[in-house]
């Protein structure tokens, strides 16, 4: 269990950090890159055990991790959004008096 927290905060963190890169509009090379980087290699294993572990078809079992490193994504865009409007709230109010 403390092996698999770790890993979803390591995710999680991964998930934060790929906020900070550049847009690129180049969408065939970011993607031709993107496809011959090892993540994709480790993403075959998973959904292959993911697949074998849990009895479901390999389309399955890929989604589901798609499904969940989305979900992922949007709670921490929530999180990241939710964080910048407080601090816009702290420099938008009035300055308290003591």
């Amino acid at each position: 269990m403390v092996e698999n927290q770790e890993l979803i905060q390591l995710l999680n963190t991964a998930i934060v950090k790929t906020k900070e890169k550049k847009i690129d509009s180049s969408y065939e090379e970011r993607l031709s890159e993107t496809c011959k980087k090892p993540a994709i290699s480790a993403l075959s294993v998973a959904i292959q055990h993911l697949s074998e572990s849990e009895g479901i078809s390999r389309d399955q079992a890929a989604i589901q991790i798609v499904e969940t490193v989305r979900e992922l994504d949007s709670i921490w865009n929530d999180y990241v959004m939710m964080e910048g409007l407080s601090k816009l709230k702290d420099l938008l109010s009035p300055p308290t008096q003591q």
